[in-house]
């Protein structure tokens, strides 16, 4: 399949949208439903036909496509901590694609998980929690370790720790896809213009 800048921004806003999701739970304890069922169902997208297919259509990243705006316009002062999540999942990616050994547990990982979406939606804590043992197993013993920050009365609730497991394994696979669209770091500073024209021409599209 062929991609285009289009495509690079729609996956880079879900890198964006699992982030920012992770945030809201560390510091506020809650996150936009809708939006965290998207990044959650991106993990279960293999043959999608389109990138925003991967998070249920455009609707679904509206979130990360209005991070990513504003982040990269830098209208407003840049929240640096939502950078080093974003900019750390990129990195992280890069490793987990040199570990096939990881790669192949991920993928009969999320096969098994994948198996008990018959029986509970998608962002049910039943998924969520398997889905944030394969994170826990496979991705967070890489470096860089991703130190999430926020109150510690949300971070110590083991309902919210797999739910930010989950949306920075959703974050992962966003970076991944972001990659396989042609998405390289540098051109985060190179061609940010680029990336604000079609985040800005998407969003007009919502």
């Amino acid at each position: 399949m062929k991609y285009d800048d289009q495509d690079r921004a729609i996956a880079l806003a879900g890198i964006y949208q699992a982030a920012t999701l992770v945030q809201q739970i560390a510091r506020r304890g809650m996150a936009d439903t809708q939006a965290m069922g998207a990044s959650i169902h991106s993990i279960f997208q293999i043959d999608a036909e389109s990138v925003a297919d991967v998070y249920g259509g455009l609707s679904g990243i509206g979130k990360g496509l209005r991070a990513a705006y504003h982040q990269l316009l830098g209208e407003v002062k840049r929240d640096n901590e939502l950078t080093s999540y974003l900019l750390s999942l990129i990195q992280l990616e890069r490793k987990l694609t040199r570990r096939t050994d990881r790669l192949d547990r991920i993928h009969a990982g999320i096969q098994e998980t994948r198996a008990k979406l018959t029986h509970f939606p998608e962002i049910h804590s039943n998924i969520l929690a398997s889905l944030a043992d394969i994170y826990a197993q496979n991705i967070s013993t890489l470096q860089p370790r991703i130190m999430v920050s926020g109150e510690p009365v949300y971070l110590q609730n083991p309902d919210n720790v797999n739910k930010i497991r989950s949306l920075l394994f959703a974050g992962i696979r966003s970076a991944m896809l972001w990659r396989q669209t042609g998405g390289r770091r540098r051109q985060l500073l190179l061609t940010r213009k680029t990336y604000i024209k079609q985040t800005n021409l998407l969003l007009n599209r919502l």
